[in-house]
């Protein structure tokens, strides 16, 4: 992919961001037949992408808040979605357990509308349950005073997992994607943006030759909470465009929830709705919604002057009280109250919310938005994982005029994602890799040691680790344990515990020496602290 920066004189299309957004629009870009290239500055999905609640959804909050067009347009990507990744997304039954005399009719008219609105898109009706039909769908609900409750339907999937399942495909359709590659200025012909200066962070030699100038017919900034950064590296006095909020979510062992139907309560303290899902055999329960002054992320430049300094960099960490509020209010409503001690994995992310008025970041909007700078540096920001293919549709009906491109059709709604299968069973193991389960399978026949698990507690085997470091750009041990797998999200001890396990494989795999691992082992022991509950 590297060598493609060198050999390519100019790229149709230049997309900043390897999250949910970018990797939309290099699928669509490409697909297209566009020359695209994508630059991400860490790893896919390594910010917002990988750690949303794990749902694709209409979103039941913005229907409460009367946001009509946005679950509209939701409903129809999440059937699109399930659609074209059945390998990766599933239907998933919900309950909105009813504890007071109104909630019944309330809640389940109300879901009525939202089976109405999904058409013949929706993933099976809702209906109204008894006390009784509830406690058997989820039998760990709190059974005092509980009335009945509303069964309904939505999608789930392994968020980062699409992430790199959307970069195999963009891939496949011969986009250029690379990772751990920043863009660190703006190339500008006459004031209007003609491409990008980038630095390839995991480059060992002098930093001249780790940088490069790359030409573009159009640039597209989709960096999520970055997203500002940007505006500011084209345009000084650029006006903020996002504002941020940070959700938490707690993973808990299945004994909290052991049913495969998950609880969704409608309103909390902060007028959130709260779920726990049932994901890889863990429960996940979240979110909260609190205003971030600033991304947590952003560090001074030195700090990206090399891969020994990526452990100084934060990501966001859940605040105590934010684990509190999520324990207090699941606690409500379970039969066994899950402790502190009971918590497998915390983990934050940042919203990147269009701004507005209002002053709760709870109200603001979820929907996208595209900003054309006087540069003609192209922005989209907002949106949300379920319209992440409808907001790259979007975005490129704007930058095709704008670089001089010829006219070409929008192919996704119907492009199969890369691992598309049809018949998936959820439970198995390997699952989430779709078609290529086989090639993993291909390399355990050749080494049977590699059939064992990377530790007692994880669900994850060691051939994994080969197959993502030859074929998912698997650079570093945490973007193994964090986004390949899903161990640091389901269980933090027991991803730092297999770190340096992991390290060792992915060494002998990359040729790395010693030093590398016992670096890899530090950067991703100083993240992974934070995901534990104490």
């Amino acid at each position: 992919m590297i060598q493609q920066l060198q050999t390519t004189p100019e790229w149709d299309i230049c997309i900043i961001g390897g999250g949910a957004t970018g990797l939309g629009i290099a699928v669509d870009s490409a697909s297209r037949g566009f020359k695209t290239l994508l630059l991400e500055k860490f790893d896919f999905a390594k910010g917002t992408s990988s750690r949303s609640t794990k749902l694709v959804h209409g979103g039941v909050r913005y229907l409460q808040q009367g946001n009509i067009k946005l679950v509209m347009e939701a409903l129809k990507e999440r059937g699109t979605l399930i659609k074209n990744a059945p390998h990766l997304v599933k239907n998933q039954a919900f309950i909105v357990p009813n504890y007071k005399w109104w909630e019944g009719p309330y809640y389940g008219i109300g879901l009525k509308v939202y089976d109405w609105m999904a058409g013949s898109l929706g993933f099976g009706p809702s209906q109204f349950l008894s006390k009784e039909e509830t406690l058997t769908l989820a039998p760990t609900l709190d059974a005092e005073g509980l009335r009945g409750g509303v069964l309904y339907h939505d999608g789930q999937f392994d968020d980062a997992r699409l992430a790199i399942h959307l970069a195999m495909t963009a891939a496949d359709h011969g986009a250029t994607i690379i990772n751990y590659m920043s863009v660190e200025g703006l190339l500008k012909t006459n004031n209007k943006v003609c491409g990008v200066m980038v630095k390839d962070m995991l480059c060992d030699a002098s930093p001249r030759s780790a940088s490069y100038e790359i030409r573009a017919k159009a640039v597209i900034n989709a960096t999520g909470v970055f997203t500002d950064f940007i505006l500011k590296m084209d345009d000084a006095k650029a006006e903020s465009l996002i504002t941020m909020s940070q959700g938490i979510h707690i993973v808990l062992d299945r004994e909290f929830l052991p049913s495969e139907t998950a609880i969704m309560i409608p309103r909390t303290d902060d007028k959130r709705v709260l779920f726990a899902v049932p994901w890889h055999n863990k429960i996940i329960v979240g979110t909260t919604d609190t205003p971030v002054v600033e991304t947590q992320y952003v560090a001074s430049p030195q700090n990206f002057a090399s891969p020994q300094n990526f452990a100084s960099l934060q990501e966001p960490i859940a605040m105590e009280e934010e684990i509190r509020f999520v324990l207090h209010h699941i606690q409500k409503y379970l039969t066994k109250d899950p402790n502190r001690s009971d918590i497998r994995s915390v983990f934050a992310g940042l919203r990147p919310l269009v701004k507005a008025h209002s002053k709760t970041t709870a109200a603001l909007s979820r929907d996208h938005h595209i900003a054309v700078s006087d540069s003609e540096l192209i922005t989209i920001t907002g949106g949300k994982w379920t319209t992440y293919r409808k907001m790259a549709e979007d975005v490129l009906e704007i930058a095709i005029p704008k670089a001089g491109l010829i006219e070409a059709e929008c192919k996704t709604k119907d492009l199969p994602v890369h691992g598309y299968k049809k018949e998936t069973d959820f439970n198995a193991s390997l699952y989430y890799y779709g078609s290529d389960e086989k090639e993993i399978r291909s390399i355990i026949q050749n080494d049977k040691t590699l059939e064992g698990q990377i530790h007692p507690s994880l669900p994850f085997i060691k051939a994994e680790i080969i197959w993502a470091v030859r074929n998912e750009m698997c650079m570093r041990v945490e973007d193994f344990l964090a986004r390949r797998t899903r161990a640091l999200l389901l269980d933090a001890k027991a991803a730092i515990e297999c770190a340096t396990f992991v390290a060792e494989i992915m060494a002998k795999e990359m040729q790395k020496d010693i030093l590398w691992v016992q670096e890899q082992i530090t950067s991703f022991n100083s993240i992974a602290k934070n995901y534990l509950p104490d």
